[in-house]
């Protein structure tokens, strides 16, 4: 009983950090993409800015996933705005 404890507890831990480094990763990416072209300024500020705010997007997407009450809460709340954003970039970039 405590072996299956130590395992699960093990599991969630390196779950949580896989949505940490890929999941923090893509949705930053994601989000300097939509911020790249939503952004009222010339491009080159606008990407220059969505790329700075990207360090930000990243650290908070890995403090929320080991903030989270379980690993499929921090994958919800990485996967969610990733796919909601990509969703919208999609649309963006189809409209114009």
């Amino acid at each position: 009983m405590k072996l299956n404890e130590n395992v699960r507890y093990r599991l969630g831990v390196a779950s949580r950090a896989i949505a940490a480094i890929l999941g923090g990763y893509a949705l930053a990416a994601v989000s300097t993409a939509v911020l790249s072209v939503v952004l009222p300024m010339p491009r080159v500020d606008a990407v220059m800015t969505a790329t700075l705010l990207s360090f930000t997007v990243y650290t908070c997407a890995a403090i929320w996933v080991f903030a989270a009450r379980d690993a499929l809460r921090a994958w919800l709340g990485i996967g969610v705005p990733t796919l909601l954003m990509g969703a919208g970039l999609f649309l963006l970039r189809s409209a114009a």
